[in-house]
């Protein structure tokens, strides 16, 4: 390589890394001077899907302190949407959850949660927030504070997205239908992270392809004919017809998809019954239905309905007391990293903070996300999901010398070091956004 080109490749490596350095000096400003306050409120304050009101209000309030951004409260329930413009150029949605959980929390932080909320299905429980959302709006505040300050390097339009009831797989859906992009500028590119307590702080994972699966919850109510338990012949059982049910499911992934493609049937729940001796005239049957790729999703949907009617079918019911398979709203398609999107992002990774943060976590379950209706094929939005590493690496090491186990997400025990996770958020995001954003002449 000629020296010309040298000097020139010497002087953008530096001009990149004294704009990292500065980056991270601004994020963690930002947070010793109002986030780290404010992810402490987040944190003993949570609340349960669809009644986020008091988190999305104090969003409301502090998108507002943001420079020239616009924020509307209330869409999709109680999503929050902050809109920040710049001149021409792309749009960018950046997303975070909110919602918390009905867990009791047993982590053993100071800030620990004591809230107790009643749930939209009338039910009184403790709240934590088991899942990192308290992370994940904490350092959407502190990327809208950087972009705002940084509007000379970019020209675009930015949405901020502050969604609720994640954990219900159902908010996403609901700001959709609420006119997310068509009430505000429909983005290019969809942005979010997850902080990760499997992995390490100062660890981001960007890995290309699946990211979640779908997720389907179904309930399947079985009709019987009641009678008295020592005269079965008199009556039709639901219990032995949901038991019949709950053993044919299986066959769905063991012999009806291709053992190299994952699908996952699990009835988590049988309820029939109230004493020993009374044939029930009724079961229901909760399910959870898991898959990665739309083919296999219906596969495993249209089996679980055969199987049930002719179960009733196969006990004599008649076509009008069928078993009933109804479909919740709390359900989500798989969620796909784009794959041009997500090189263009690991190689901004990779630029900003080196090669030996971005690691690559292989997936242990299916688990499932919303954000996949923000970047569904028909809706042409480009979308990119990362994980940032929430737990000290001291944790795993102990961990493995015989201490006690990290705590995953939605255990009683979660929790992440806030400070590295919120700023690496921050300052991932706001160079992934900067990149999408930037002037043609940067190029």
């Amino acid at each position: 390589m000629r020296p010309a080109l040298l000097f020139c490749l010497a002087v953008v490596l530096s001009g990149q890394a004294r704009a990292a350095s500065e980056l991270s000096a601004a994020v963690k400003n930002d947070y010793d001077h109002r986030l780290a306050a404010m992810f402490d409120w987040f944190h003993r304050h949570p609340e349960l899907s669809y009644l986020e009101t008091a988190t999305a209000a104090r969003m409301a309030r502090e998108l507002r302190r943001v420079p020239g951004m616009t924020v509307t409260e209330k869409v999709g329930g109680t999503g929050v949407v902050g809109v920040l413009r710049n001149g021409e150029g792309p749009t960018v949605l950046i997303r975070a959850d909110m919602d918390g959980l009905p867990i009791k929390e047993a982590s053993g932080l100071a800030n620990a949660s004591t809230a107790v909320q009643v749930g939209i299905d009338g039910v009184e429980s403790p709240v934590m927030h088991a899942c990192g959302h308290d992370t994940h709006i904490t350092a959407l505040l502190g990327t809208a504070t950087r972009m705002a300050s940084l509007k000379k390097d970019w020209h675009g339009t930015l949405v901020f997205v502050v969604q609720p009831a994640e954990e219900r797989i159902a908010g996403a859906r609901k700001m959709l239908e609420d006119g997310l992009y068509t009430r505000f500028p429909k983005p290019d590119y969809a942005l979010a992270f997850h902080v990760d307590a499997d992995s390490p702080t100062g660890a981001l994972i960007a890995d290309p392809g699946i990211v979640g699966s779908s997720s389907d919850t179904i309930d399947i109510i079985v009709h019987g004919v009641g009678a008295h338990g020592a005269s079965p012949q008199q009556g039709k059982d639901p219990i032995v017809m949901g038991a019949e049910i709950v053993l044919a499911l299986q066959t769905l992934v063991s012999r009806e998809i291709s053992p190299l493609s994952p699908g996952v049937v699990t009835v988590g729940a049988f309820h029939s019954g109230s004493k020993h001796n009374i044939i029930s005239d009724r079961a229901v049957l909760q399910l959870t239905v898991r898959s990665d790729d739309e083919a296999v999703r219906k596969v495993l949907l249209d089996g679980i309905k055969r199987i049930a009617e002719n179960v009733g079918r196969m006990n004599g019911m008649p076509e009008d007391r069928l078993p009933e398979v109804n479909l919740a709203v709390e359900s989500t398609p798989v969620t796909l990293n784009d794959p041009a999107l997500t090189a263009r992002m690991r190689a901004v990774f990779v630029r900003t903070f080196g090669d030996e943060t971005l690691k690559s976590q292989p997936r242990t379950g299916m688990g499932a996300e919303d954000f996949a209706y923000f970047v569904q094929p028909e809706l042409g939005v480009a979308g990119f999901y990362f994980n940032v590493g929430g737990t000290p690496q001291a944790a795993f090491d102990a961990a493995r010398a015989g201490g006690p186990a990290v705590a995953g997400h939605h255990s009683a025990r979660f929790k992440i070091d806030p400070e590295p996770s919120i700023r690496l958020g921050i300052e991932a995001m706001t160079v992934a956004a900067l990149d999408l954003l930037k002037p043609a002449s940067a190029d």
